[in-house]
């Protein structure tokens, strides 16, 4: 008696199945990879955009604070304006009841998590705020500790910020503001202040601007 034998194809994938589905594997991963590195990029420099606003808002205070003939906001006589925004300028200002003075445009924010003493508790660390100040060719960098407390620790007279002449090497953001006299409209001065982080390895790089206008 006579058998016959069916033989059926395999179930198996062929080499171009598999090499076709490797290829579409490899292309998804990539795009998740790329994707994640794009969120994480975009992350980062969301933070630094952060920082460099309030920094922008922080001079702004600083400036708007003066009286309109005070040395740090006002505007020779012959001047359209004073300071810049593209370069750090410093400018010999002669100001209506002020006596002469050299005046800077531009400082240098470092910002750092410490934990030294001066922080009031050091092993709970703190916010560290260093802003450069230049006079006749030495800089100087003041530094205010910011406890997470709330309480900002005194230098030796209990209220100024710790001075040094060495760069705490931390993330540095350039500020620069510009002085302008008669703008929008007359009897006015419009205030402007650039942040811009010193760090080129972050992409897109970081620049905030922000105005106001007083008397």
């Amino acid at each position: 008696m006579s058998r016959s034998i069916n033989w059926r194809r395999s179930g198996g994938f062929t080499l171009i199945e598999v090499m076709i589905a490797t290829a579409i594997l490899v292309i998804g991963v990539s795009a998740m990879a790329l994707l994640a590195a794009v969120m994480l990029t975009r992350g980062r420099q969301s933070k630094y955009m952060n920082i460099a606003s309030t920094l922008a808002s922080e001079k702004l205070e600083d400036l708007n604070r003066w009286n309109e003939n005070a040395q740090a906001i006002c505007v020779q006589p012959g001047d359209t304006s004073e300071g810049s925004l593209s370069t750090p300028v410093t400018n010999n200002i002669s100001c209506t009841g002020e006596t002469p003075n050299s005046i800077n445009y531009y400082d240098d924010i470092n910002i750092n998590f410490a934990s030294s003493s001066n922080c009031g508790n050091a092993g709970n660390g703190c916010f560290a705020e260093t802003v450069s100040s230049t006079t006749a060719g030495v800089t100087t960098y003041y530094t205010t500790y910011h406890a997470p407390s709330g309480v900002i620790p005194g230098n030796s007279d209990g209220n100024t910020p710790f001075t040094s002449t060495i760069s705490p090497g931390a993330m540095t953001f350039h500020r620069t503001w510009l002085i302008e006299a008669n703008t929008p409209v007359t009897g006015t001065r419009r205030i402007t202040v650039l942040v811009q982080l010193n760090d080129q390895s972050v992409k897109p790089s970081v620049q905030f601007q922000m105005s106001l206008v007083r008397q």
